[in-house]
């Protein structure tokens, strides 16, 4: 019984170690075209992201490979999202890998909840109610934080 016990509680900080990226494989990285300036001419354009989204040939073998790198190799590739740590809406860099991970769908921090943060910081940036590098930020350094503070401090 105790090595059951032992075995779910495994699993569980397993399923649970990667709802955040790992800093150093993932620290994030911004995309230089995008200046506080210059967002009503890019991220603020409805279409942006389509624009600068990689191809999926680019994310699927990104996938894959930071899948394994993360430890999760084992998993179901469609378990995760492949993530852009700073969001593109954001000004996140499409294409740099330190800018890219592996998201579970599922869990208590999950890919739809960071989904849901990213459009709430992208209107409080197209709106001008939040520098752009303030939301960059909070987004890199503790997107959990982040939305604690958007959202469940509202309730």
């Amino acid at each position: 019984m105790k090595l059951l016990a032992t075995l779910l509680a495994f699993a569980v900080t397993q399923a649970l170690a990667y709802d955040v990226p790992n800093v150093d494989t993932t620290p994030g990285a911004t995309n230089p075209v995008v200046t506080q300036k210059n967002i009503h001419k890019n991220i603020c354009v409805s279409g942006w992201t389509k624009h600068v989204r990689p191809p999926i040939s680019y994310t699927n073998y990104w996938k894959t490979q930071l899948m394994r790198v993360y430890g999760v190799g084992h998993d179901k590739p469609q378990d995760f999202e492949l993530d852009h740590l700073i969001p593109l809406e954001l000004g996140g860099a499409p294409r740099d890998r330190k800018n890219l991970w592996p998201q579970p769908w599922v869990g208590p921090w999950n890919a739809h909840m960071k989904d849901e943060l990213e459009n709430k910081l992208h209107k409080l940036v197209c709106d001008g109610m939040l520098p752009l590098h303030d939301a960059q930020e909070a987004i890199r350094s503790d997107w959990k934080g982040a939305y604690k503070q958007q959202f469940e401090e509202l309730k």
